[in-house]
């Protein structure tokens, strides 16, 4: 398994705006729900890189994401609405690149994928 090489700018980010006052991880889930619930400028385009057995969602396949899920229900790993048929679905945000033309968005989503990859868990 490749290890993911730290990224100091990246780091120092997720230090000092995400989980800079959380202290244990309701917190730490807390902190990256609020950070991607800002950053996060919906709807955008994104397309599913991973199969994950909780998702119905095919690699290659391109969704609209609309919003984030509630913040219960991303206690254990970030999930995103995305339109699917004719209602939205919650799908891991881990499970999808960022194709939208805003900088933030695509950083903040880069960002949580970086947590995941260096082995991070809250």
């Amino acid at each position: 398994m490749t290890q993911t090489p730290e990224q100091p700018d990246r780091e120092r980010r997720i230090s000092d705006e995400i989980v800079v006052d959380a202290y244990d991880e309701v917190e730490c889930a807390i902190g990256w729900h609020c950070y991607l619930q800002d950053r996060l400028h919906v709807p955008f385009e994104a397309y599913c890189t991973t199969k994950r057995t909780i998702s119905p969602l095919k690699v290659g396949e391109a969704v609209q994401v609309v919003g984030m899920a509630e913040a219960d229900d991303c206690m254990s790993e970030i999930f995103v609405l995305v339109r699917y048929g004719d209602s939205e679905l919650a799908v891991p945000l881990g499970q999808l690149e960022c194709q939208s033309g805003d900088e933030t968005t695509c950083e903040a989503v880069a960002d949580w994928h970086y947590w995941l990859a260096r082995g991070y868990r809250y």
